[in-house]
């Protein structure tokens, strides 16, 4: 994991009779800005003598915070660091804990769709379709057409209807838990609920974001497979410890947009009375809230601090406080 404090971007240009090329490319460095000025040339002459080469790249690196081209590391403002554990400000505001090996996994609470759902709504729609035809003795295309127009929705409320008769998606993400640890009884999970999912966390031991395990682990509870593949690509777990600012009552995005770091000097104060506004309003909410434990009591050393440190940030043994 790679979380620099500073940034800068650089350009390298070739201009013939042909053509003119122009390679932007962005340097990093935990020790100045003029080392990161200096990789980031280092960088954009690189790739501008590959692509004169007739190697095909990207003129311009995407403009994301979190996990955008391979090799780019994290882009976003440090706010602090607590040994191995970075604290970041994401591109709309709100802080994140970045954890090199202290396994997070986020479940989003999607709306429930079911397959088996849809394939009996389509049966039971076409078998009508046909009774109807026959019983009518009128040509069935329209019948057919009915019949295809209801399908989706009378898929989606059946599938919501199962849903709730299995009780609902946080006793189905408990549940999933509940089985991986029977199967691992050496694994020890913490679960905490959030505005629209779960977060898990791993206590018995630290694992790299790469293990085939993480992978695995990930697929049995549930995980969101975008968060998965921000871990994979960017070789950290990650958790959110302060509210999103539309869930706090602040209708304004993060300024200047779109929000990522590095940014200007002549924006900065832009981007300062943004966040001012937004601290001033995040301690009254929490990201997460702690609901259990299950499998072993036994918690590794390192993740014990980094789950301290996490609880504190997050708000998530604050009673009543509301989540955002």
């Amino acid at each position: 994991m790679i979380v620099p404090d500073f940034w800068a971007q650089a350009s390298a240009r070739h201009r013939d009779r042909k053509r003119q090329i122009t390679v932007r490319r962005f340097g990093w460095s935990n020790e100045s800005e003029a080392d990161a000025r200096a990789m980031a040339q280092q960088r954009a002459d690189e790739a501008l003598a590959q692509i004169l080469q007739g190697k095909s790249l990207q003129r311009r690196e995407p403009v994301r915070a979190y996990n955008g081209a391979d090799g780019v590391p994290i882009r976003e403002e440090v706010l602090a660091r607590h040994g191995e554990q970075v604290i970041t400000r994401n591109s709309y505001g709100a802080h994140c804990l970045n954890s090199p090996d202290t396994l997070f996994a986020d479940i989003d609470f999607a709306p429930p769709r079911s397959r088996a759902c849809n394939l009996i709504a389509l049966a039971l729609l076409m078998s009508a379709a046909f009774v109807a035809s026959q019983t009518i003795g009128s040509n069935s295309w329209p019948l057919w057409i009915v019949a295809a127009i209801a399908f989706v929705p009378l898929g989606r409320a059946m599938a919501r209807v199962v849903h709730r008769y299995r009780g609902g998606h946080e006793t189905i993400a408990v549940a999933r838990m509940r089985s991986f640890i029977a199967q691992h009884p050496d694994w020890g999970l913490r679960y905490y609920r959030t505005p629209a999912g779960m977060r898990v966390v791993a206590t018995h031991s630290t694992f790299s974001p790469r293990d085939d395990v993480v992978a695995k682990f990930f697929a049995a509870i549930g995980t969101d497979p975008r968060y998965a593949r921000m871990c994979a690509h960017q070789h950290c777990f990650r958790a959110r410890l302060t509210g999103k600012p539309w869930r706090m009552g602040i209708d304004r995005h993060v300024r200047p947009r779109p929000g990522v770091w590095p940014v200007s000097d002549e924006k900065r104060p832009v981007r300062d009375a943004w966040i001012r506004e937004y601290e001033a309003k995040a301690g009254g909410f929490a990201a997460c809230r702690f609901e259990g434990s299950l499998g072993t009591t036994r918690v590794h050393p390192d993740v014990r601090v980094t789950l301290e440190l996490h609880d504190r940030l997050a708000g998530a043994k604050r009673k009543g406080t509301p989540l955002a």
